[in-house]
């Protein structure tokens, strides 16, 4: 489901990370990593919330084969995607942190965009 960038890790390593990072997003709401995770996590997390929009049950096992928590599925399901009921896509906002301490990484915040009830982002 992911992008094309390795993330100098194994195929197997980068799923489990990506999975990992996806569930956690989902059940806080952001997450602080690097750029390019942060940006191979907004697009399997937009296809999380766009599956949940289906609300059918196919495409909730389909969640489910993906993110690691039954309950973070149930989340996206009862409460996350209906907020985006009126929202065409663009769940998810990334900021710019800065180089991190140790090795100057590029960090980044991802977080979910907070929709009012007229489905415009705040």
């Amino acid at each position: 489901m992911a992008g094309n960038r390795k993330l100098g890790r194994t195929t197997a390593h980068r799923k489990a990370m990506l999975r990992g990072l996806v569930t956690y997003l989902l059940e806080n709401g952001e997450i602080e990593t690097t750029l390019t995770r942060a940006k191979e996590v907004r697009s399997i997390a937009e296809k999380m919330i766009t599956l949940g929009k289906k609300n059918t049950l196919a495409s909730y096992r389909e969640a489910l084969a993906y993110i690691t928590k039954e309950s973070v599925a149930k989340k996206v399901f009862d409460q996350i995607a209906p907020s985006y009921e009126n929202v065409d896509g663009g769940y998810t906002q990334i900021y710019k942190l800065g180089p991190r301490r140790g090795d100057a990484a590029e960090m980044a915040l991802i977080r979910l965009v907070k929709v009012d009830a007229d489905g415009k982002a705040e």
